[in-house]
């Protein structure tokens, strides 16, 4: 054997030596692969329930917002009735029971201030004549 020959021996080896370290994390890195195929293949088998589950979730959910809608609806045409029957009250009574109530305010000023002028008239008079009695 010549040199030349022993160097393509040992170079050879090398190279073995190197396949042979590099096929190792190529191997576990395969593994790994593997691993991570099945796991996103269960994960994909069980998504499908959850999809399900999550889609009649989302239909009863429409399902009860049309009824919110319908509630509302209703709830908007019953304010709307309340307010034009409010504006029939305030225009057919709102003045007479405004009129009404003022002129009765008038009457009982007018009756409290008569009474009041009475009593007055009455105390002056006892006083005057307590007082004519008096100096007399």
């Amino acid at each position: 054997m010549s040199a030349g020959q022993i160097a393509a021996l040992i170079a050879a080896g090398a190279f073995v030596l190197l396949v042979v370290l590099l096929a190792i994390p190529l191997i576990k890195l395969g593994r790994t692969l593997d691993e991570a195929t099945i796991a996103i293949r269960k994960a994909h088998e069980n998504t499908d329930p959850l999809l399900i589950g999550a889609n009649d979730t989302i239909t009863h959910v429409n399902t009860q917002l049309e009824r919110v809608d319908g509630i509302t609806a209703n709830a908007q045409a019953v304010s709307g009735n309340v307010s034009a029957l409010t504006s029939v009250f305030t225009a057919t009574l709102g003045s007479p029971l405004v009129k009404t109530a003022a002129f009765s305010y008038g009457v009982s000023k007018a009756v409290r201030a008569r009474r009041k002028a009475k009593a007055a008239g009455a105390e002056g008079r006892h006083t005057r004549r307590g007082k004519k009695g008096a100096t007399s």
